[in-house]
């Protein structure tokens, strides 16, 4: 397709110069709203499903199962896609805090200034890792409506053919880690885990957040594991997130611990202003037998003290975000939910190919419901 001259086709990146550049801006984020989603994939507009973290006498001594009870798995199909449908209704529920987030003195319209961008939490996360990442590519499709840039990642065809191909080992892994969490979560703060009971991933409570990177406001959500009543700090201060790691027993699993998993846990956790990360160390039967807390504000350092160079930079992921949102403001100009501008990074590659869509029914995301509620309220919008 042939673009104008102005208009490039293409987004480019340097990995030293991102790592030699200052670390851009980025607002404390704030916390406008939650919400969430039933066992039935049902949007609920309050934190019915928050989970309080439990945390166990010895944290050194502890023995979690985490193979226990996997025959009755409760798990979501992950081939099924939500798109950003659940923050849309969120949007469409708090429309006064939506305004109050992408504040404009001009109307919300095809001709005012631009506000922000909305999309989930792990969207974020895949172009802050982008720079170290030599595995998954990722599409990310945007679509611009009354000023705002609304985005939405789709699968790549290879991720499509990894998970036909996922054995049954992988899956039972992959389970390891909402089982872990039943151990030290409850319902009520007041409450101990019961990890007897069924595990479902369906369930979840996600995290509004309001925050700014560089020039760009965003409002993503988020899915949080668990609120730690011990902390008298304001939300997103309070949460923490639950991970397991296999335990570490020579220098090359540290390696790879530092280098692959704790940036993903980092730029997790540091986008939503989430300050800690308990750790089970599990063996190769899935056995937990000790927990480890990191300090979201000490990982990039972590990084840094391991290897020279670093293994990753924190400020190569932030400013890789930075200036790839402003190339999307720079292409997606037509204000309009029938076209889609589709971004496609296939690794080690070092540049973000794009493509304009029109009416196209394999990438389109704004769903009708949305579009007709916006418009319908356009008079508070």
């Amino acid at each position: 397709m042939a673009y104008s001259t102005h208009i490039p086709s293409r987004f480019g990146f340097d990995l030293s110069e991102l790592e030699n550049a200052n670390f851009p801006v980025y607002k404390q984020p704030l916390e406008i709203g939650c919400f969430s989603v039933d066992i039935n994939n049902q949007f609920l507009n309050n934190d019915r499903l928050l989970k309080y973290f439990i945390k166990p006498v010895k944290s050194d001594k502890v023995r979690f199962d985490l193979r226990h009870g996997y025959k009755h798995f409760n798990a979501k199909d992950e081939s099924v896609k939500g798109f950003v449908n659940h923050i849309l209704k969120w949007i469409m529920a708090n429309k006064e805090r939506m305004n109050s987030c992408f504040v404009s003195t001009a109307s919300r319209s095809s001709t005012s200034s631009p506000t922000g961008f909305v999309c989930w939490r792990g969207l974020l996360t895949k172009l802050l890792c982008t720079p170290y990442e030599n595995r998954e590519g990722w599409i990310i499709c945007a679509t611009r409506y009354q000023g705002t840039w609304y985005l939405c990642e789709y699968e790549t065809a290879k991720k499509i053919k990894d998970r036909g191909k996922e054995t049954d080992r992988q899956k039972e892994m992959s389970y390891w880690g909402f089982k872990f969490e039943q151990y030290l979560t409850a319902g009520r703060m007041d409450r101990q885990p019961d990890s007897s009971g069924p595990v479902n991933n369906k369930e979840a409570y996600c995290s509004v957040i309001q925050t700014r990177l560089g020039s760009h406001t965003l409002l993503f959500a988020g899915e949080v594991d668990a609120l730690d009543p011990s902390v008298k700090e304001t939300k997103p201060s309070c949460y923490v997130e639950l991970k397991t790691s296999r335990q570490i027993d020579h220098p090359g699993q540290e390696r790879n611990f530092i280098k692959f998993k704790l940036i993903k846990w980092w730029a997790q956790s540091f986008l939503v202003g989430i300050p800690r990360i308990i750790c089970g160390y599990r063996d190769d039967y899935g056995t937990v037998n000790s927990l480890e807390t990191f300090l979201v504000s000490q990982m990039p350092k972590m990084a840094a003290q391991y290897s020279n160079p670093p293994a990753w930079s924190g400020t190569a992921c932030m400013n890789f975000c930075d200036r790839f949102l402003s190339f999307i403001k720079t292409v997606a100009t037509e204000d309009n939910p029938r076209v889609v501008y589709k971004f496609e990074w296939t690794p080690p590659a070092a540049e973000v190919h794009w493509e304009k869509l029109v009416d196209s029914s394999s990438y389109s995301f704004l769903p009708r419901w949305f579009l007709d509620d916006m418009e319908g309220g356009a008079e508070c919008s």
